[in-house]
């Protein structure tokens, strides 16, 4: 353990008072409870800082897109002469697999669905929110996202692998601070992203829970979608990833990665093609052309006169908030995977591979749920209204052949996806923990995922999905502030490469 930093400590010690303020009673603290508490937070937050994240994230998209076309997207992540650790797909699948996975198998029915019901500015349930509802959808899970995991992953390589810097956050500002960056400055900047990287994830985990016990209950009746079976859930996957996680990056990450890729594809593929293919691809081909055209729209559209105003700090707002708290975490781990990759070749990979598997994924998913209610007058979105959006996938699933094998595979994708993000988080949270160390000790990931699976069981038992949103929303905020500076120090450290050769 000779390897720890103050950012260990003060990050344990503040999670860990986190988890018992969590524990108290609301009848010990009734007006200081964490529910209460993070309700008022995110209140806040969102009324006064929602256009805030908005500019921020496009800021962040913008930046990631003039790199591709500029001089700069040949300075390759690491020396001259260094090239990429992993193949194409093995590093589209480690970075897929972290990035989003629980996140696209939980809302790939259930979001669409919420869209074309309950749309802005527009009608529901009419053919127009049908198109809206895939159109949003893109516009949430698509390059906006990924923008935010491209810079933070873009910084981490280039300061850690081509500059020589410690591969902690704080090490991403010194073009800015300097040395004020090795004292107390630093500590709260690693500090902050460690937070964030917690409760982001501890959000996808519970998110996983929530969906893995939805699909147990939907199937076998003698199994409740509870907390107590959410729990045991958590408990089972935690004892499996930290398994995954003594075997190191080349082992556990690489293959469950790989097999979260092939699984993924087999069902998607199985569903576009037993399901209204046609359909499918014609709303896919109209919903690229239309996300893209109404990309800049979109980018900057919030409601300041409207009712709608709710709607886009429900989902937008709450999405930026969400890669955010995520972003600390995607993007040291994908720094980690991507050295030897060329400046244009992390960002158009990480930008566009995701973000059309995504579309895709949306459009075989989201776009069947549509079409069986908007066609076949299937009350899909009755059992999510009843049971829950954990159960939508199951709900479409079973409309259609061999849908027992099916959501099973689903169960065990979910299962898969869990266990690689709690497993990729751990050996995050490790080297940000331990002045990035690209192998951190066993024991420093094993307390962290101890941590992380207490924290999501913590916000589960204290206000299911709503609390783990607030905890998002909440700690993506102070991170925010420091992407924004992360792109100054980036472009002023820039400047010295006009002095290299071009490759």
């Amino acid at each position: 353990m000779k390897k720890l930093t103050p950012v260990f400590f003060v990050s344990v010690v503040v999670t860990g008072l986190f988890i018992i303020w969590g524990l108290i009673p609301k009848s010990i603290l009734p007006k200081a409870n964490l529910d209460r508490v993070t309700t008022i937070l995110q209140g806040m937050i969102l009324d006064k800082f929602g256009w805030f994240y908005l500019l921020s994230a496009s800021i962040f998209l913008l930046f990631a897109l003039l790199l591709i076309f500029t001089k700069y997207g040949n300075i390759r992540l690491g020396k001259d002469s260094d090239r990429p650790d992993f193949g194409y797909l093995t590093w589209f699948a480690m970075l897929f697999s972290a990035g989003m996975g629980i996140g696209l198998v939980f809302w790939g029915v259930a979001e669409p669905l919420n869209h074309y019901y309950n749309p802005p500015y527009m009608k529901g349930q009419t053919a127009e929110a049908g198109r809206a509802a895939i159109r949003y959808s893109f516009f949430h899970w698509g390059l906006h996202p990924w923008a935010i995991y491209t810079v933070i992953g873009l910084a981490l390589a280039y300061f850690q692998f081509r500059k020589g810097q410690a591969g902690v956050i704080s090490s991403l500002l010194r073009p800015i601070f300097g040395n004020k960056v090795d004292g107390v400055l630093g500590t709260i900047v690693d500090f902050i992203a460690v937070f964030a990287t917690v409760f982001g994830v501890a959000t996808s985990l519970g998110l996983g829970a929530i969906q893995i016990s939805g699909g147990l209950s939907h199937m076998f009746s003698g199994i409740s979608n509870s907390f107590p079976t959410q729990l045991i859930i958590i408990a089972i996957v935690t004892v499996l990833f930290m398994l995954s996680a003594q075997t190191g990056l080349n082992k556990g990450i690489k293959y469950l990665s790989n097999l979260n890729i092939v699984l993924a594809l087999a069902i998607m593929l199985f569903l576009l093609f037993v399901g209204p293919t046609n359909f499918i691809m014609n709303l896919f081909t109209t919903s690229i052309g239309s996300y893209l055209q109404n990309l800049p729209s979109m980018s900057f559209k919030l409601s300041p006169f409207g009712k709608e105003m709710e709607w886009f700090q429900s989902w937008t707002i709450f999405y930026w908030a969400w890669w955010i708290a995520w972003a600390p975490f995607v993007g040291t781990f994908i720094a980690r995977i991507s050295k030897g990759r060329t400046i244009r070749e992390f960002v158009i990979g990480v930008l566009l591979v995701p973000t059309i598997f995504g579309a895709l994924w949306f459009s075989v998913f989201g776009g069947t749920g549509i079409y069986l209610e908007y066609f076949k007058n299937k009350a899909i979105m009755d059992v999510i209204n009843t049971s829950g959006s954990e159960v939508a996938l199951f709900s479409v699933l079973e409309n259609f052949p061999l849908s027992t094998v099916l959501s099973l595979l689903a169960i065990f994708l979910i299962s898969t996806f869990f266990i690689t993000s709690a497993d990729s988080a751990t050996f995050v949270l490790g080297m940000q923990t331990t002045n990035g160390s690209l192998n951190p000790p066993n024991r420093v990931k094993f307390i962290w995922g101890i941590i992380q699976s207490a924290s999501a069981a913590l916000l589960l038992w204290t206000g299911g999905l709503e609390a783990l949103q607030r905890a998002s929303i909440i700690a993506a905020l102070p991170f925010t502030v420091v992407m924004l500076l992360i792109v100054v120090s980036l472009l002023k450290s820039f400047k010295d490469e006009r002095l290299l050769p071009e490759k």
